[in-house]
């Protein structure tokens, strides 16, 4: 006999933070706030790949398309093998894009879904062109460029760096995000502006330091960063680095 971890679950209330992208763009970052998710993937967890349940996450899932007014079967969701691959969305997918970080679409009704617990979500959108895209940009990504192949990619459908807003999401900070010295050097040479140092002045690199430079070079003036710091919130956001076994939260962008 098996049992339903969600049943006689009632899910909080979904906190989402908003993204503010320029309509008909629309992007939330989501919290491990609401959901029905146990144990230490509490409460929202989206991430089918961390030992949780399937069933709550597909419930969790559910819930995600419910309040961002898509259809349940519009979420689409990136492989994430921390590279720089960048899938063109048409329709609907059953399964992870493979070998993507980043998800580009041109569709409306579409949910673009990357997963993070201290790596970057970043979401992008030129509303003129409509075009929307999201990216997972962790260290490895950041540093291969993922972000130049998803602008890359955007612009094959139409859009341009001027026309272009870009929203960082919640992330490990500079402050607490420290690596050895030689990996800190290694994204410094290809992300110059991300080399920084703890609050121990050990080495460490700023994701969105790093983000909102490439961005800024490659011509797009409006960015902003939304959510603050996973590792130093552990009641709103995952945290693979802090906890260890944990949830994934996410960042979402979509087309109205």
């Amino acid at each position: 006999m098996t049992t339903d971890p969600t049943a006689g679950t009632s899910p909080g209330p979904l906190v989402l933070v908003p993204a503010g992208l320029p309509a008909p763009a629309r992007g939330v970052f989501t919290t491990r706030a609401g959901g029905v998710s146990r144990g230490p993937y509490d409460a929202f967890d989206l991430a089918l790949h961390v030992g949780d349940d399937p069933a709550a996450v597909t419930a969790n899932r559910a819930l995600l398309a419910e309040h961002t007014s898509l259809d349940a079967g519009a979420l689409v969701f990136a492989e994430q093998v921390h590279g720089r691959g960048v899938a063109v969305v048409t329709g609907p997918a059953t399964e992870p894009c493979p070998g993507a970080d980043a998800l580009v679409t041109a569709t409306p009704g579409l949910g673009l879904v990357v997963l993070a617990a201290d790596c970057l979500p970043v979401l992008l959108a030129d509303p003129v062109a409509g075009v929307v895209a999201v990216a997972h940009a962790g260290r490895q990504g950041l540093a291969g460029g993922v972000l130049q192949a998803t602008l890359a990619a955007m612009a094959h459908l139409g859009a341009t760096p001027a026309g272009t807003s870009a929203v960082l999401g919640p992330a490990a900070c500079g402050a607490c995000y420290e690596l050895p010295d030689v990996l800190a050097d290694e994204v410094a040479a290809a992300v110059p502006g991300s080399r920084t140092t703890t609050r121990a002045g050990t080495a460490s690199i700023d994701l969105r330091a790093g983000a909102r430079a490439l961005l800024t070079r490659a011509g797009i003036a409006r960015v902003q960063s939304v959510g603050g710091c996973t590792l130093e919130q552990p009641s709103r956001f995952y945290s693979y680095r802090r906890d260890g076994r944990t949830g994934r939260h996410a960042g979402l962008v979509q087309l109205a």
